[in-house]
């Protein structure tokens, strides 16, 4: 979609139109499109709508209710932030006194959006024109927020008494320009270096502007975040969504953290205070413990293993696996637990035997830190097509050794 066919969408008309849609149904879809054709609307038109439409539709796990209302390019939706870390993001400015943010490749504007909606003034830019123009049409609640098009590094910080209550947000890109798939989508870039603006430009924005915050890949390398400045790991649901990395007043507890989101439950922190430096690991199998812990995969990302040992006086199985075992049965909020029913090293026969001397038809293999390919291992395995009694196995390691665990969740 170009800005000429945008502008003709979202006025008059084509605003009409877009709002008149039923609710997308892709099956319906191209008998929808001939009928509004033969009605007299021009077929770029028709098929803008419909595209909006789909993406809307689509953009309801991300924004509920309010994707209804908002505009959306295909990579725009994939990469923007959800609706609950938004507001996360949010209130990170609004807790720092922060009255105006330049939000610097802002996107459709979903952070705008949850900016504006805590009463702080959005300045938003996009280096894509179409992007910057439906940031805007989705800002439009918001009259004194707007969005333009422009480039990060472009953006000149104000100095002194002017930057005053004024902070900054990035959003660096991560994909590569052009259509790498069928659906339109661009491939994912992972390292520092690849993204833009650069690294170095967020952190020489953070060095001029202190109170600037920027959306990272969930793969940040600790070794990268600078002294005094906080990284933080988000999970919704327990899926890792991002790394955001905070500097000055915005930073709350500078080093690595972790915060996990879930419907209609308070946010859960975890930071480095709350364990030690390292985890401690086991010596053998043995002292697995009859409880097994899964932290949350922020909580891995992070490298806040630590914070669940102390929590159960607990070892970490392996050096980097998570998984911790203990003598003792906690609640922590953190992490999921499970009863360790039996724990042998890894041998495709002796698990064979075990599972079928104790009716096990039914498996879920978890793995971490092992090469194992679950698909072989369970046809190697050989159980029943279907099976009614379910167990749930663990492949990991002990001190580099492979080994096994047969747990229920608890």
């Amino acid at each position: 979609m170009d800005l000429p066919l945008l502008r003709r969408l979202t006025t008059g008309e084509g605003w009409g139109l877009l709002q008149s849609l039923p609710p997308y149904d892709e099956s319906r879809a191209l008998g929808l499109q001939q009928r509004l054709r033969d009605a007299g609307f021009e077929p770029d038109l028709v098929a803008a709508a419909l595209n909006q439409a789909r993406l809307r539709a689509r953009a309801t796990a991300k924004f509920g209710e309010f994707a209804q209302g908002m505009l959306f390019t295909s990579d725009g939706l994939e990469q923007a932030t959800r609706l609950n870390v938004a507001a996360q993001h949010a209130q990170r400015f609004r807790a720092a006194d922060i009255h105006t943010v330049h939000d610097l490749g802002c996107g459709i504007g979903a952070d705008a959006m949850a900016m504006a909606g805590l009463d702080l003034r959005v300045r938003a830019v996009d280096a894509d024109e179409v992007t910057a123009a439906i940031a805007g049409v989705n800002l439009r609640h918001w009259p004194e927020s707007s969005a333009q098009q422009g480039l990060a590094e472009e953006f000149t910080p104000p100095a002194g008494e002017g930057a005053r209550g004024v902070g900054a947000w990035l959003d660096p890109a991560r994909r590569t320009p052009g259509v790498a798939d069928v659906s339109g989508r661009t491939r994912r870039l992972f390292r520092l270096d690849e993204m833009s603006p650069s690294w170095d430009t967020v952190q020489a924005l953070a060095r001029d502007l202190p109170a600037t915050g920027a959306k990272l890949s969930p793969a940040f390398p600790h070794a990268a975040l600078p002294t005094g400045a906080e990284a933080q790991w988000t999970s919704v649901d327990g899926e890792v969504v991002e790394c955001a990395v905070w500097f000055g007043p915005l930073a709350r507890t500078p080093g690595r953290t972790a915060v996990l989101l879930h419907e209609g439950a308070s946010p859960v922190h975890v930071t480095e205070h709350d364990g030690d430096s390292t985890a401690p690991t086991l010596v053998n199998l043995a002292d697995v413990g009859p409880w097994l812990y899964e932290p949350d995969r922020a909580v891995l990302r992070a490298g806040l293993v630590p914070a669940l040992t102390a929590a159960t006086d607990g070892a970490e199985l392996d050096t980097g696996v998570g998984y911790v075992g203990s003598f003792r049965s906690v609640d922590v909020p953190y992490a999921r637990r499970y009863a360790v029913v039996e724990a042998m090293p890894f041998n495709v026969k002796a698990l064979r035997g075990w599972l079928r001397d104790h009716g096990i038809d039914r498996l879920t293999i978890k793995k971490r830190g092992v090469s194992i390919d679950a698909d072989l291992l369970r046809r190697q395995l050989r159980l029943p097509a279907k099976g009614h009694t379910e167990a749930v196995i663990v492949l990991t390691r002990v001190r580099s050794n492979q080994v096994v665990l047969v747990v229920r969740p608890s």
